[in-house]
């Protein structure tokens, strides 16, 4: 089976910063694209930046310049660094992954979520 598990979110100022860590742990071959997706109260989740494998970047405009996704293949791990933060990055930010398994073969997984809240 396969698991994500998310942690970095809480509650810092506007123009703070937070880092954002998804592990994933299991029986894995491979994983291939990573990415954050983030969903604000009575909004529809987001895309906000993904990885491929080999290390092709993209992010939703709102981010770019503030947001850096990198990821450490040997961890299995997707890390997100949010600077200058702002109240609208307020959301629960979920990790994705495509990965290739000896469970099920290739899916995406989906981490619990956690909580990003800027507010002064």
């Amino acid at each position: 089976q396969v698991q994500l598990v998310e942690s970095g979110g809480g509650l810092v100022q506007p123009g703070g910063s937070l880092r954002l860590s998804c592990a994933a742990s299991g029986s894995i071959f491979s994983i291939y694209t990573m990415g954050w997706y983030r969903q604000a109260p009575g909004k529809q989740r987001e895309l906000v930046a993904s990885i491929t494998r080999g290390g092709s970047i993209n992010y939703v405009g709102s981010v770019e310049g503030r947001f850096t996704i990198s990821r450490d293949n040997a961890k299995n791990t997707v890390y997100l660094q949010m600077n200058s933060l702002k109240p609208e990055d307020t959301a629960v930010y979920y990790c994705n992954m495509r990965i290739d398994s000896n469970f099920g073969g290739l899916q995406a997984y989906w981490g619990q979520g956690t909580q990003v809240t800027v507010s002064s």
